[in-house]
């Protein structure tokens, strides 16, 4: 998508950005080897947990990140440049998935944000909460009302800011201002630099109503069809987790926060009712660096994310019995759960040319542009790099008569979820495939989202520095083949529209074949992730036969850990993951202040 002189300038460019002052880098710089609660990730969730948590002033909090500080990396503040902080970066896991059978063998890179803020640092900031439905089957599966839509919607307005965009525009009719906060921590606006395309997804909504329908505002519960994208961006620059909770709070003398520091493993330190009683935790900056231990005299609060916490669960003796024996790591408790359930939205582009200059592909092409666009965002934060990768997008069903329920059933959250999302971008978007060196493009994306394969995450070895086995498993059931054949057809159907009959030419490349086995080569070749992985250790009813953690995030079989990120949710949400991991977390935090109680239902 960049090429690597444009790259390696916008990496060195010199952007004011304020630096934490309370950040420590080495272990004999913290205050004290014990704290109340001791949190594994300084990312979206993290980060909420340690700001609510040290809201009271008698509570000590421990947060251990093993990546970098997020000050002064430009790419994380410029947010058009989102797209270069993964992958292969320092600022990246720099995970590979295993090869994929459902997708021609392939293995791509599966990014991770690895600096403080975790993904909400590194993603495109895409922010949205999901469907109603999404709650209220968490709610249902997992007995708890506290769950449901009608309760957690209320963490809405202490997460979110909403704010005027970049340009400043009139915002009249592109989403509804009763569905969000004004007063929150994480700044939310509505795009901030026009592209030509807006105006032709938007008129085709009007033309294609019946298939493609105007959503006022998918931040509302209801999802379904094609509106304007909400961000988290404020005044031109990214808004995550680490520039709202964690900044807010970073000075309170009760919050330590420690860069650098992977975690190796939980550490046992009894048995409580029977059951054992985790409350160290054990660290170290490298393969080679002595190992560190701190202590928790409340909870561990595990947030390392879809991968980290299970990995992390894994090498504390926590997981797959046989698994574990084969690496040699004794079993203390035997959850066949953990690991397991990892589901991920799928990522398929459909690229298109188009006519004329008004795509953004001369933006990263051509030093002169960039240079204007650089100059402009400097001086005033507006322009086009103030801005996210899409302007529009919007989830879509398939018809109820469609030929695959016949054979299996309907893997939404419910009747007015989604089954897949489109994305719009009016430049070339095809993460791991370089930008051709001429030509002008739109791609719409199409993404999975309720898809019914599941994948794993698995130990190699028993050394906490070394990378586990992940393997998302993507597009292996029938229900995701037939559900990305449909997109690609109605994302055909959606470019036919009137409105576009000026701009796009023809598709370009696999995104032209007709036939349904063309269209399946076409998702085999071009379909990797959005960056949305769920599921490892999902949230079951309290006395489930599976799962991981209880309602009330506590992990199943043991006392002293909590697990709080997306690894906990048991399915997608219809929505890019920060949004309801955020609320996950504000609710996380409301139930640990009142009492550590299950089914406690709180109060706004």
């Amino acid at each position: 998508m960049h090429s690597p002189t444009l790259l390696t300038f916008v990496l060195t460019a010199l952007l004011a950005s304020p630096s934490f002052a309370a950040l420590y880098t080495s272990p004999s710089q913290l205050p004290r080897s014990s704290y109340d609660y001791v949190i594994i990730g300084a990312g979206t969730a993290g980060n909420v947990l340690a700001a609510r948590l040290t809201e009271n002033p008698f509570t000590s909090v421990l947060v251990l990140e093993a990546g970098v500080d997020d000050a002064g990396v430009t790419a994380a503040i410029i947010p058009f440049l989102g797209p270069t902080l993964t992958p292969n970066t320092p600022w990246d896991w720099n995970y590979t998935v295993a090869a994929q059978t459902g997708l021609d063998g392939r293995s791509f890179p599966y990014p991770r944000g690895r600096l403080l803020g975790g993904c909400s640092s590194a993603n495109y900031m895409v922010h949205q909460y999901g469907s109603t439905e999404d709650y209220d089957k968490l709610a249902a599966d997992t007995g708890d009302s506290g769950w449901s839509w009608n309760n957690i919607k209320q963490y809405i307005y202490k997460h979110e800011k909403i704010v005027p965009p970049a340009d400043g525009h009139d915002t009249t009719g592109q989403y509804t201002p009763a569905n969000h906060g004004t007063n929150g921590q994480v700044l939310v606006s509505l795009p901030g630099y026009s592209q030509t395309i807006d105006a032709k997804v938007i008129a085709a909504t009007q033309q294609l109503s019946a298939e493609f329908p105007f959503n006022p505002d998918m931040g509302g519960g209801d999802v379904r069809g094609i509106g304007w994208n909400q961000q988290s961006i404020g005044n031109g620059v990214r808004s995550s987790s680490s520039t709202s909770y964690l900044r807010n709070a970073i000075n309170r003398p009760n919050l330590s926060v420690l860069l650098n520091a992977t975690v190796m493993k939980l550490l046992q330190t009894g048995t409580k009712k029977g059951l054992p009683d985790f409350s160290g935790v054990k660290f170290a900056s490298s393969s080679t660096a002595t190992p560190s231990t701190v202590w928790a005299t409340k909870e561990i609060i595990v947030a390392a994310g879809s991968i980290g916490t299970p990995q992390i669960l894994m090498l504390s003796g926590i997981g797959p019995k046989a698994d574990l024996q084969a690496l040699g790591i004794q079993t203390i408790i035997n959850n066949p759960s953990v690991g397991r359930n990892l589901s991920d939205h799928v990522l398929l582009p459909n690229i298109f040319n188009a006519q004329g200059s008004e795509s953004l592909d001369n933006l990263m092409r051509d030093p002169a542009v960039f240079n204007a666009a650089l100059t402009e965002y400097t001086n005033s934060k507006t322009g086009p790099l103030a801005n996210g990768v899409t302007n529009n997008l919007g989830f879509l069903r398939l018809p109820s008569t469609a030929s695959i329920f016949s054979t299996v059933p309907d893997p939404a959250t419910g009747p007015t979820a989604s089954h897949w999302e489109m994305i719009v971008s009016n430049f070339w978007l095809n993460p791991g495939v370089p930008q051709p060196p001429t030509g002008s493009f739109m791609t719409i994306i199409s993404a999975l989202i309720s898809p019914t394969s599941r994948g794993f995450v698995k130990l190699v070895t028993a050394n906490p520095f070394d990378h586990p086995i992940i393997d998302p498993n993507m597009v292996t059931t029938a229900f995701d083949k037939f559900a990305l054949r449909e997109a690609v057809k109605a994302v055909k159907r959606f470019v036919a529209a009137p409105s576009f009959a000026d701009y796009i030419t023809g598709p370009y490349g696999s995104t032209a074949g007709t036939s349904d086995a063309d269209i399946d080569a076409h998702v085999r070749a071009l379909s990797s992730t959005v960056f949305h992985p769920v599921g490892t250790a999902a949230m079951s009813a309290a006395g489930a036969q599976w799962g991981v953690v209880n309602p009330d995030l506590k992990l199943k079989g043991a006392y002293g850990v909590r697990i709080v990120d997306a690894s906990v949710l048991p399915t997608l949400p219809n929505a890019h993951t920060q949004g309801p991991v955020y609320l996950l977390a504000e609710r996380a935090a409301a139930i640990i202040k009142a009492g550590n109680n299950n089914n406690v239902v709180e109060s706004s």
